[in-house]
């Protein structure tokens, strides 16, 4: 193990278990393993479900909606 990847290493043990997970799926991606790198929650799942729903029904944001976001954003 080159030294950097132990100097990763020892830093990800001083972070919370939730936050480690988080690291190791990140790396799982990189090497190319099955997982996903973010795992949804129930309330996330939901809202992605309503978002295709509203995309499929063609209800989408008004430019001046967008705008208002963007600006909102300082962009």
């Amino acid at each position: 193990m080159t030294e950097l990847l132990e100097k990763a290493i020892e830093r990800a043990r001083a972070l919370p278990p939730e936050t480690q997970d988080e690291v190791a799926r990140a790396m799982l991606v990189v090497l190319d393993d099955e997982q996903s790198l973010v795992v949804l929650g129930p309330e996330e799942k939901a809202s992605f479900a309503k978002s295709l729903a509203q995309a499929a029904r063609g209800e989408f944001a008004s430019d001046e909606r967008m705008r208002a976001i963007w600006a909102k954003h300082g962009l």
